[in-house]
């Protein structure tokens, strides 16, 4: 995803001069490239995430389109206060994008560990939230983001991540992409980069004869509030996945719709707890131990849907 994102942002910045990037001190080897090419257009703000925000929102209010750049959690919690007053309060065209959203930056701890914001960035009045699913979605966000402009949060994973779209992806802001059939007894809902691990998993499902569906979120913010209801009339319950606190995700953003919804389709949501984690190790790791790989997920939807069936035939 990293790769992409940097590809696709150096073929716009060489062709539109207003394009800056701006690094709080790294990314050296992703951001090589764009630096070589692009010197005037490349700002490294140092350790110093604050003022990178601040930066980028005066940069952007002269008249430039900014994407600043780091890890996890530092180039949003670390300068929340300045991304609110400075760029969303200013409508600043400044997209913040985050590396190793989730779990990726498993074994350097809890303070990589970027596990609240989605649902913080959500919160930000005028804020646009990507989550892209794999390299596919990270081409189709880009493509918005840089047609639409900012305020905008952008999540990335870290490197490596399969390639689930057969063909081209068009996902502009606000809507979701189903993958493969539709119409099944159940419908599985990711956002982010653990897409991966939900195709899988629908595939164990299939196996053991439940019919799963998977359908992408690759926008929180604006949300397919459409698509999530236009479900909820067709499964016989949803699940959300995600690689975030259970709190605020994609999980709350489906209930919220379907709060406001008739109807009673089950809610499934598999997430991190909302707890601080001491727990370290990859990626992979992590999502094993915290039940967020394809076998736990498919263990917990299946108890989910027996435990469902079981009340309903109780209830008749």
């Amino acid at each position: 995803m990293r790769n992409r994102f940097f590809s696709g942002l150096l073929t716009a910045a060489l062709v539109d001069p207003d394009l800056v990037l701006i690094t709080a001190d790294l990314g050296f080897g992703a951001v090589d490239d764009f630096a070589a090419a692009r010197p005037g257009q490349f700002v490294n703000a140092g350790v110093a995430e604050q003022n990178m925000a601040g930066l980028a929102a005066g940069i952007a209010l002269a008249g430039g389109r900014v994407f600043t750049y780091s890890i996890a959690n530092f180039p949003t919690l670390r300068c929340l206060e300045q991304i609110r007053n400075d760029i969303c309060y200013h409508h600043a065209d400044v997209t913040v994008v985050a590396v190793g959203g989730g779990l990726a930056y498993g074994a350097l701890g809890m303070s990589h560990h970027a596990t609240e914001d989605l649902a913080i960035m959500r919160a930000l009045p005028g804020m646009a939230v990507a989550a892209p699913g794999d390299p596919a979605e990270v081409d189709a966000v880009l493509s918005d983001l840089l047609a639409g402009g900012g305020p905008a949060y952008l999540r990335l994973g870290k490197t490596g991540e399969r390639t689930l779209h057969t063909g081209g992806v068009s996902a502009p802001r606000g809507t979701s992409i189903p993958l493969g059939d539709v119409g099944g007894e159940v419908l599985l809902c990711s956002t982010g980069a653990i897409l991966d691990a939900t195709c899988d998993a629908a595939q164990l499902l299939r196996a053991r004869g439940i019919r799963a569906d998977v359908r992408s979120f690759p926008w929180l913010d604006p949300f397919d509030a459409v698509a999530v209801r236009q479900a909820a009339g067709e499964y016989e319950a949803l699940v959300t996945v995600e690689e975030h606190s259970i709190v605020g995700g994609l999980g709350s953003a489906v209930a919220e719709v379907l709060a406001e919804s008739a109807g009673g389709t089950p809610l499934i949501r598999i997430a991190l707890p909302p707890t601080s984690s001491s727990v370290v190790g990859d990626q992979q790791y992590l999502r094993a131990a915290f039940e967020l790989d394809a076998e736990s997920i498919s263990r917990r939807v299946r108890n989910h849907l027996e435990a469902n069936r079981g009340l309903a035939s109780q209830i008749r």
